[in-house]
């Protein structure tokens, strides 16, 4: 029997452009460790990591700042559609719902979805799930989020509008097709477990898939998980998340393997971030975009990645406890 480790947690909001101003950074600052804090303390009381990715993702997708849940981005018809996905490391079961409307929180889907035969729903089999579970209808949209549809409809689209975060004030220039919530646990039994949701791209085709809901930006096994956040195609291209994750498996460090994984993915001028834990508790964070909204709690202090530098970069903590 595995004895009791030291539960370590990291979370993103996305990865994009910078953020404008100490203002910017503090604002999300603040928001992004209220859930860190909350996620942690659930972790220390005993909680397994797939509740606390599923808390974490839920807060997230709460706070219409970010692009999931509340505040998601309107797809090219004006409607929203949300993706999310889970994987607990130690069974390794994925499950995740597409392109689903008029729910508060998709991440809860993919949850219940984690013991089905059929793991992974879109659309109206998605729907058809949030009916039999008797989910609320929600409506996830936000004056922001609609204002920013309009003046694109209106063909005077200002791109900094619609940014990683959702308020215009805190954002230089951005682009909502980097917006995604993520969260990494590992528990105090040494289990892992990721979840990652988004609004999608905004914008985009109807039916345009994201990665969010695909092993490719959501993966996890029993040595390592990853969540992945920018463009989803980029991500999707490199297969991310369970490139650095088998690579883990496999037995290279998660040091190793991130920082092999992001020369590559510069190399081919990809745009993203991916935030990351292995089994012997080592946080890693790893970046093309020129921000990482993230956030971790290492077992004993706070830290975030807001105002690291710009360009590739990947960072990681080693174990503390």
């Amino acid at each position: 029997m595995k004895s009791q480790v030291q539960p370590k947690l990291i979370i993103h909001g996305g990865a994009g452009s910078s953020l404008h101003g100490k203002g910017g950074v503090e604002a999300v600052r603040k928001s992004l460790y209220k859930v860190v804090e909350e996620v942690y303390s659930l972790l220390c009381s005993g909680a397994t990591a797939t509740e606390a990715v599923v808390l974490g993702c839920q807060m997230l997708e709460d706070n219409p700042c970010f692009n999931a849940g509340t505040g998601s981005v309107l797809q090219s018809d004006g409607q929203i559609r949300m993706s999310a996905s889970l994987m607990d490391g130690t069974t390794q079961s994925f499950s995740g719902v597409i392109n689903i409307s008029r729910v508060k929180n998709p991440i809860e889907l993919a949850q219940a979805l984690q013991s089905s035969p059929d793991r992974v729903l879109s659309d109206y089999g998605a729907a058809e799930l949030a009916r039999e579970l008797q989910i609320p209808s929600y409506n996830a949209l936000t004056d922001l989020r609609l204002q920013e549809w309009i003046q694109e409809r209106q063909e005077n689209f200002q791109r900094a509008m619609a940014g990683v975060v959702a308020e215009p004030e805190l954002v230089e220039s951005s682009n909502a097709r980097r917006g995604t919530i993520g969260v990494v646990a590992l528990d105090t039994h040494g289990h892992l477990a990721v979840g990652t949701s988004t609004g999608g791209k905004g914008f985009e085709r109807i039916g345009r898939v994201s990665d969010s809901a695909m092993p490719a930006g959501n993966y996890a096994t029993q040595y390592a998980a990853v969540s992945c956040t920018g463009i989803g195609e980029d991500i999707i291209d490199e297969c991310l998340a369970p490139r650095i994750v088998v690579r883990v498996t496999d037995g290279m460090s998660l040091r190793e393997a991130m920082q092999r994984s992001f020369t590559e993915a510069s190399q081919h001028q990809r745009d993203f971030g991916a935030i990351a834990l292995d089994a012997n508790g080592m946080i890693a964070w790893g970046k093309t975009s020129q921000v990482l909204l993230a956030a971790f709690h290492d077992g004993e202090q706070f830290g975030d990645t807001l105002e690291i530098p710009e360009g590739t970069e990947v960072g990681c903590i080693e174990n503390i406890g």
